[in-house]
């Protein structure tokens, strides 16, 4: 079956405004099954994880459905699934526990391409504990990470690759796999920031061979959360710090407090919409695959058409190579008018589309465009062909 984008809309109140919203990568728009399963747990009886009351045994239900439909997201196992409040705030909580282990003279690599939430908690867990940082470039011509950038700065004193899915700012996609076997020789594990790639395409963590796989539901339709996905027996190696209270079994141990039930059902109910994007039987898992690969044809279709548009406007520059595979994600600027102009002109007229680093501050730098960046044009699963030719004639008019 084909999608259905109109179908698809019809659940997304925020829509209703009229505005264009190509903000997706910063947070995309929720649908209605979101916030009622929201709305639903805060109004309804809940108390702290138990057996005993109604109200702990639904907690716990929450808990328990939240890592499976994640798990069924990512391809990975629900007793790996870590919650907390940001991807930036598990993996600095990541990098302190991991670095536990890290010796004066050894390594980590970092590449330039990536969100700084997957750089500075490795550098400065890095310098904590005198160790050497490793930097990757990638190509600023193509936008490209070539395996070789990273396989050129690996050793027996690698203790930690860090590297992105899918690049916030490019839309790039590394090859993770490949990356992997490479990182694996060395015996280091792989940390993936997908929180761009997740949005956009099927994930499988097996297949992608990351040892960490962190991502965002509020960047795939959910609230504002972050998980991150591991196998339960590597998190079994690995000990955070927490209060002597609370449980050290896994993936509880990393789960500092009580975790936020009624955003914990809102994931539930984002990854169930996300799974019924093309309707179909099968299991979760396998009706999320058939949608998003439906999703990413959809929005493959979109980009081509935004990146034509764009290569047709006199004095637009556009970064990164249109040919590459990627996400729907466009960075561009506009010849004599600032990109905080553009975004402000755009914005007026109904067209979300934000300009700035997008705290890939190190991808900025390395594509000349120092710490303001450029204007970011986000596809999402409710974007319309005409909300790309709306933005594109918006674009001409300047």
């Amino acid at each position: 079956m084909a999608y259905e984008v109109a179908a698809v809309r019809k659940h997304f109140p925020a829509l209703a405004e009229g505005a264009a919203h190509f903000d997706g990568p910063g947070g995309s728009q929720v649908p209605d099954v979101v916030g009622d399963a929201v709305a639903a747990i805060l109004c309804a009886p809940i108390a702290n994880r138990g057996s005993i009351t109604a109200a702990e045994r639904r907690a716990d239900a929450i808990v328990v459905e939240a890592r499976q439909a994640a798990a069924d997201l990512l391809g990975a196992q629900p007793g790996g699934i870590v919650f907390g409040r940001s991807m930036t705030q598990l993996t600095y909580d990541f990098s302190r526990s991991l670095a536990k282990t890290w010796q004066r003279g050894d390594e980590v690599v970092v590449t330039r391409l990536d969100h700084d939430a997957n750089i500075r908690p490795w550098v400065q867990a890095a310098a904590a504990r005198g160790v050497t940082v490793r930097w990757a470039d990638f190509d600023p011509a193509s936008g490209e990470l070539p395996v070789d950038a990273i396989n050129g700065l690996l050793s027996g004193r690698t203790r930690l690759v860090a590297v992105t899915a899918a690049s916030n700012l490019l839309g790039t996609r590394p090859d993770i796999p490949a990356i992997a076997a490479a990182v694996h020789e060395t015996n280091a594990p792989l940390y993936v920031d997908g929180v761009h790639l997740t949005p956009h395409a099927p994930v499988d963590v097996t297949a992608l061979d990351a040892d960490f796989y962190a991502c965002s539901p509020y960047k795939f339709l959910g609230p504002h959360l972050g998980l991150v996905a591991a196998a339960p027996e590597l998190l079994e190696t690995l000990r955070p710090d927490k209060p002597s209270p609370s449980t050290n079994a896994v993936p509880e141990r990393f789960e500092l407090g009580t975790l936020p039930y009624e955003l914990l059902a809102g994931t539930t109910a984002a990854i169930d919409f996300l799974a019924n994007l093309v309707p179909g039987e099968g299991t979760r898992r396998q009706r999320l695959v058939r949608s998003l690969t439906e999703l990413e044809e959809y929005e493959r279709s979109l980009l081509d058409r935004l990146d034509a548009g764009l290569a047709a406007i006199p004095g637009v520059t556009s970064y990164g190579s249109p040919t590459r595979r990627r996400t729907p994600t466009v960075l561009f600027s506009v010849d004599g008018v600032p990109s905080q102009a553009v975004y402000e002109r755009l914005g007026a007229q109904g067209v979300n589309a934000p300009a700035g680093s997008f705290y890939a501050l190190e991808c900025s730098r390395r594509l000349g465009l120092g710490d303001t960046g450029a204007v970011r044009a986000g596809i999402a699963p409710y974007t319309t062909i005409a909300e790309v030719d709306r933005l594109l004639d918006r674009i001409r008019a300047l």
